[in-house]
């Protein structure tokens, strides 16, 4: 397993080592001891979430407050999605900031997104689907959004959405938020 590190040091993708011949491929998807070592702490996984989108569609931001605050592991198992953290720590060097990382079917990776960021994706292909795994529960009244396309963060997504909850049309923006 190959581990990439991205502009904010927290949020890691995690590169398969995929074994391909005319049968089809093989990879390791997960590996509880490599991915601990990487992040550099325990993590308990505690729920699995499977996600199916239209391009277009974009899901996010989407945090959850403290105590309930959500670390999520994300994979794009069927098509592609444009994958966005952003930092919400407010003591972090890199509060405010953002990375944004392709996941697709066909390269395998996934992102680790810790506690303390907002998550949000917009699918590239009919048919996404995203798996993810998350270290806490959800729950609905911790749960907060912020606009996806708010000025202060300024995300360069790679295509404007074709349709939105009617959450994430109504989200706050970054400097209205709610953070702890």
């Amino acid at each position: 397993m190959n581990v990439i590190k991205t502009e904010i040091p927290d949020v890691l993708i995690f590169e398969p080592k995929v074994f391909s011949d005319e049968r089809g491929f093989f990879f390791e998807s997960f590996n509880q001891k490599i991915f601990e070592e990487a992040v550099g702490y325990p993590v308990n996984f505690v729920q699995d979430n499977h996600s199916k989108s239209s391009k277009g569609v974009l899901r996010g931001l989407h945090y959850q407050l403290f105590p309930f605050a959500q670390g999520k592991l994300v994979r794009c198992v069927v098509g592609e999605v444009f994958d966005v953290a952003v930092d919400i720590r407010k003591n972090s060097e890199t509060f405010g900031k953002w990375v944004g990382v392709s996941l697709s079917a066909e390269n395998k990776r996934q992102l680790w997104i810790p506690e303390g960021f907002a998550h949000g994706f917009i699918a590239l292909d009919d048919c996404t689907e995203i798996f993810y795994k998350t270290t806490g529960y959800y729950t609905p009244s911790y749960e907060r959004s912020i606009r996806w396309n708010d000025d202060a963060l300024n995300i360069q997504w790679p295509l404007l959405p074709e349709s939105l909850s009617q959450k994430d049309s109504e989200a706050m923006f970054f400097n209205q938020s709610i953070f702890q």
